[in-house]
């Protein structure tokens, strides 16, 4: 076959692509695969059941105290006298030397305070959004009443001032929202990513993966695939979103309620698609790579279950983190290439900056690009030795290449 009748990487690219996206988009099994969610939303009920009660384990206990000098020594004091006794029913205090008002202190930066509690003993008046008012108020009026020397048996009225949030409440608020969005993630790259795996396991088997091999650059079948299951799981995320907008309609004010990210509900949507279309092309170029290294559709199988194990790890990796954004463990989870995708779209939750996305994007780009080179270079080798010395598969071919650049099947 001379080499002015092969296809162009990106024209090739773009007959695998149009072939397999109609191939797998217009089968019945295709159709029973949108089914699929039914499982992950059971999965993703529980999962969030459990998370929702690790975020209300985490959600601060931090109160400021500022009162007089003797006022906020006399309720450290008393906290420490009920603490045996009451135990976690009361709030962690600390003495706060700011001058400003308790609004400010509410709103410092790095204090993490849920409430403020300030007046006097007799007094106390406590600051802080009305959640924590509701949850506040018993026990500062039982440390005050405590740290009374007078009548300590009797508790006084706590006076409130409820504000619209704090920067504790706002935090938490946004895990939430990360926490959310690192599920879905996951759940959709588990669920969609195996579709690259088995069409490449389909075409080991009839060998049409090895005439693909000879008859265009092997890059272009790699790149091809990628965007093509790429596409796919568009079409089938566009599909379960509408069901989804739908059972919202239906539920109403049913269904919880996720606070606003830091980047807006827009930037946020915009930011997952984003990643996920990275995240996949990453998962998707491992899976084609473990084709390239298996002699065998079993072998493939196998290959393939270090890979899915190595993905629940960088999940896990990327959860973790989330509480403890600019740490070295999230710098890490967020540059290493197949946790980054979850790790940013946390970030993406609870800051506001733009320019730590694009960096990581490009990046992830750039990790997909060496990724396909490295997986068709090892996938070549192992096609091209296969047969009678490679020679036969080339020849075998040869009349069929032309046909392929000019189909649309």
């Amino acid at each position: 076959m001379s080499d002015t009748t092969r296809l162009s990487l990106v024209e090739a690219a773009r007959v695998v692509a149009r072939r397999d996206f109609r191939a797998i988009l217009f089968s019945r099994a295709f159709l029973f695969f949108l089914l699929g969610p039914l499982f992950p939303i059971i999965v993703g009920a529980l999962a969030g059941g459990i998370g929702g009660q690790v975020q209300r384990d985490a959600t601060t206990r931090l109160v400021a105290v500022a009162m007089a000098d003797a006022d906020a020594q006399a309720m450290i004091a008393a906290r420490e006298r009920l603490a045996p006794r009451v135990g976690a029913a009361l709030p962690e205090l600390a003495v706060t030397e700011s001058a400003d008002a308790p609004t400010d202190i509410l709103r410092e930066p790095g204090r993490n305070y849920s409430a403020v509690v300030s007046g006097s003993l007799d007094a106390p008046e406590l600051t802080a959004p009305q959640e924590a008012i509701d949850g506040w108020s018993g026990p500062i009026a039982m440390i005050a009443a405590e740290a009374r020397a007078d009548s300590p048996s009797a508790y006084p009225d706590v006076a409130a001032h409820p504000v619209a949030t704090s920067v504790a409440a706002q935090r938490t608020d946004r895990i939430r929202t990360a926490q959310a969005g690192q599920l879905i993630l996951f759940l959709l790259m588990m669920l969609l990513a195996g579709m690259v795996l088995s069409n490449l396991v389909e075409e080991k088997a009839n060998k049409v993966i090895e005439v693909l091999a000879a008859a265009i650059p092997m890059d272009a079948v790699f790149l091809g695939k990628l965007v093509a299951m790429l596409g796919v799981s568009f079409v089938g995320i566009a599909v379960w979103a509408l069901a989804g907008g739908a059972i919202g309609l239906l539920a109403g004010s049913a269904l919880p309620h996720l606070p606003e990210p830091a980047l807006g509900w827009p930037l946020f949507v915009a930011l997952g698609i984003a990643y996920f279309a990275m995240g996949y092309l990453l998962l998707g170029s491992l899976f084609l790579t473990i084709g390239g290294m298996a002699a065998t559709v079993r072998e493939v199988q196998t290959l393939s279950m270090p890979v899915t194990m190595a993905q629940l790890l960088v999940f896990f990796l990327a959860a973790s983190s989330i509480t403890r954004p600019g740490s070295p463990m999230e710098l890490f989870a967020a540059a290493f290439p197949l946790s980054s995708p979850f790790a940013m779209l946390a970030r993406a939750a609870q800051s506001d900056a733009l320019w730590p996305h694009a960096l990581a994007l490009a990046w992830q780009a750039l990790c997909v690009f060496l990724f396909v080179r490295v997986g068709a270079a090892i996938f070549r080798r192992r096609v091209m030795k296969s047969g009678k010395g490679g020679r036969a598969i080339k020849g075998h071919v040869g009349a069929a290449a032309p046909a392929l650049g000019n189909s649309d099947a």
